[in-house]
């Protein structure tokens, strides 16, 4: 990723000039690479596990990561220059984060057609970007909850997928990078 790509996808998440009542925020899957959960403890940031209770240091270090991120933080530059395209995670905005880390608790536990339960990886942006389009209007209520966007990077990396619901409809958009 380059500078200018990097500044680019920044401007789009915080747009400059813009008051946002939005914070940014990730979900960042720790088992795609070491290097995100050590980004996390470099960053000084405070993060939270998607998973409850006392987890051995193993798992803590593998499993999915809640963050609110900052436009200057070197943990978002990190994110977008080592992560880009390497599906480290999704981003999402949302107004008031109280409850964040229980709403998206609700779904990393889904059941099969034979009711066997199984973990959804819905913080993989390869697995959000394809389920959010089959989603009903239900579901999206369900996915969306208190969260007003979510976005990933795209299959190719060359843009920032935006995914937004109005009315029980799912919008997407394209957000193409600099060449």
């Amino acid at each position: 990723m380059t500078p200018e790509q990097r500044e680019q996808i920044v401007s789009l998440l915080w747009p400059e000039g813009v008051k946002s009542k939005f914070g940014v925020w990730a979900i960042l899957d720790c088992a795609r690479d070491p290097k995100i959960y050590l980004a996390l403890l470099e960053s000084r940031l405070e993060f939270r596990c998607l998973y409850s209770g006392k987890l051995p240091r193993a798992l803590e270090m593998v499993a999915p990561q809640l963050v609110e991120l900052f436009p200057d933080s070197r943990l978002t530059a990190r994110l977008l220059d080592d992560g880009w395209s390497n599906a480290w995670g999704v981003f999402l905005k949302i107004e008031d984060a109280s409850n964040l880390r229980h709403h998206l608790r609700k779904f990393l536990k889904v059941q099969d057609e034979s009711g066997r339960a199984l973990l959804f990886r819905y913080y993989d942006p390869r697995v959000m970007r394809t389920y959010l389009p089959t989603c009903t209007p239900v579901e999206l209520d369900f996915v969306f909850g208190p969260v007003a966007q979510w976005l990933t990077e795209s299959a190719d990396g060359a843009a920032l997928e935006q995914f937004e619901r109005s009315k029980g409809v799912l919008r997407q958009a394209r957000l193409p990078l600099l060449a």
